[in-house]
């Protein structure tokens, strides 16, 4: 089959590899489309994954063979998350679930960037959700990048008439955004590229502004969203040296900061003291339960989230130029059509 495999220099070579086989309980999934995530750039750029991988989770795609208990069938169109956690650990008990080791485990394999995927019992029990006709296959792609989103709100405790500060509108801002709005939240977004202050403004924001500095722009958001004390929730999307100092800047005393997102440098983080005598709580947040894998489907199901303007398509063939679109600020999101 073919695939878009990861050879040296960070560059996808299209390339035949073996076809999976299904030799006991799971699916065969003939993949239609899969999202380009920010987290397999990272991986390309940082050098985390070998020569030879091949990326992509966010899928899209047909059952072709299956063997389950489960009342998935041949035919059925399906998106699904990647990990699948024991929920019987120290970690799941605690809902800790993406620290779970059988979760760390459980990646699909190979990746979405390829034309055909087995997938597990486990998967199918516990993240594959069926697509209905009504549902777009790029829509159905956000199922998982949205369920990151989830987790994240729920890590915030995020409840009705919160101001929440969203601190970077790339796709994920975008989409985090959207789901605190889901959630009752008056929600201001904050980025330093014009068109997507533009972009969050149509999806429905309370509140945009453009990043100038961090005194200034905390100080003027705090007037928009008449909050004179500060925010009460900051989410960073951004991974950027200024995002920790801004959040700081921007949030009351007593408020809560949750992090989706890694910065380049090791030395500059959260000031001790700021946590210890503003009471602050910062969390972080990394990847999806099985249930935010529901629920993010749900809302996309139900047209709550809107995500059409968001990416767009290439092609298997046209991975690398997805790759360097995406870097350099061309696009907010990449489609892959296998």
């Amino acid at each position: 089959m073919k695939a878009a495999v990861l050879k040296d220099k960070n560059i996808f070579e299209i390339e035949d590899i073996p076809m999976p086989e299904l030799d006991g309980k799971g699916a065969l999934i003939r993949i239609i489309g899969c999202g380009l995530c920010g987290s397999d750039i990272v991986k390309i750029k940082t050098a985390k994954v070998k020569e030879g991988s091949v990326l992509g989770h966010e899928i899209v795609g047909i059952i072709e063979q299956i063997n389950t208990e489960t009342d998935f069938k041949v035919g059925d169109k399906v998106v699904l998350g990647h990990h699948v956690p024991c929920f019987n650990c120290e970690f799941c008990r605690g809902e800790s679930f993406s620290m779970c080791k059988t979760f760390k485990k459980t990646n699909i394999k190979p990746g979405g960037f390829c034309e055909y995927l087995r997938i597990s019992e486990a998967h199918l029990k516990h993240t594959v959700c069926k697509v209905p006709d009504s549902m777009s296959d790029i829509v159905a792609s956000f199922t998982e990048p949205l369920a990151c989103c989830i987790r994240a709100i729920k890590r915030a405790e995020i409840k009705k008439d919160d101001s929440v500060l969203i601190i970077g509108l790339g796709s994920i801002g975008l989409l985090m955004g959207q789901a605190a709005k889901s959630y009752g939240a008056k929600v201001i977004g904050c980025d330093i590229l014009q068109d997507r202050i533009s972009m969050g403004k149509k999806l429905g924001f309370d509140e945009t502004i453009l990043y100038q500095s961090n005194e200034t722009t905390s100080e003027l958001l705090k007037k928009k969203m008449n909050t004179p004390s500060g925010i009460d929730k900051a989410i960073l999307t951004a991974g950027n040296d200024n995002s920790i100092p801004f959040a700081l800047k921007s949030i009351r005393d007593g408020g809560a900061i949750i992090i989706f997102a890694s910065i380049k440098s090791n030395d500059k983080g959260f000031s001790n003291n700021e946590i210890y005598y503003r009471e602050l709580s910062v969390k972080g947040s990394y990847s999806p339960s099985p249930c935010d894998i529901k629920e993010s489907f749900s809302l996309l199901k139900d047209g709550k989230i809107k995500v059409e303007h968001i990416t767009e398509i290439y092609d298997l063939k046209d991975l690398n130029q997805a790759v360097s679109d995406f870097t350099n600020n061309k696009i907010l999101k990449a489609y892959i059509k296998i």
